[in-house]
């Protein structure tokens, strides 16, 4: 997956305050603006195919959802390429705001364990960095189903770069 921000990320890069002062609803302002963004640019894509929800989109912390129903294999069973496409996604996403507006990430490498099977419902995943360098980005990504249970573990390796004018 290729992923550029663009201009929506600037704001999103105003951190968020626990006290609850402007900031908390500047990032949250922000986060919102993230998230229509990528509503936006995922229109006809495989990641609407597939129904991901982007929930949240910050430093250090992308969050999402997937439905199992319409992204089965043939014996009912959550499909491991969906799992895959969701943890590409989150990570994509978590490389693209770790790489800033003008920047854009591409996934190198994606490593994929499958734990559990699913057979309907929603699930859900998180990507936090393992690294964040300069022109290299990694990420850990839990997918969960809806009682916390690990239905799949994941690596991906961003590559990150100028995006061309």
């Amino acid at each position: 997956m290729i992923l550029g921000i663009g201009a929506p990320y600037s704001d999103h890069m105003t951190s968020s305050d626990p006290t609850g002062d402007s900031r908390d609803s500047a990032s949250s302002r922000a986060q919102a603006d993230l998230r229509a963004y990528f509503d936006q640019a995922s229109a006809g894509t495989l990641v609407e195919r597939m129904g991901i929800q982007i929930t949240e989109a910050r430093p250090g912390l992308v969050a999402g959802s997937m439905p199992v129903a319409g992204n089965t294999q043939p014996y009912g069973l959550l499909h491991g390429g969906a799992s895959a496409v969701l943890a590409e996604t989150l990570g994509s996403i978590a490389a693209a705001v770790h790489g800033g507006p003008d920047r854009i990430a591409m996934g190198i490498e994606l490593s994929c364990t499958h734990h559990r099977a699913v057979r309907d419902g929603v699930v859900y995943g998180t990507a936090v960095p393992l690294h964040e360098g300069s022109s290299v980005a990694t990420y850990d990504i839990r997918v969960v189903d809806a009682d916390e249970r690990a239905v799949c573990t994941a690596r991906l390796t961003c590559v990150v770069r100028p995006a061309r004018a």
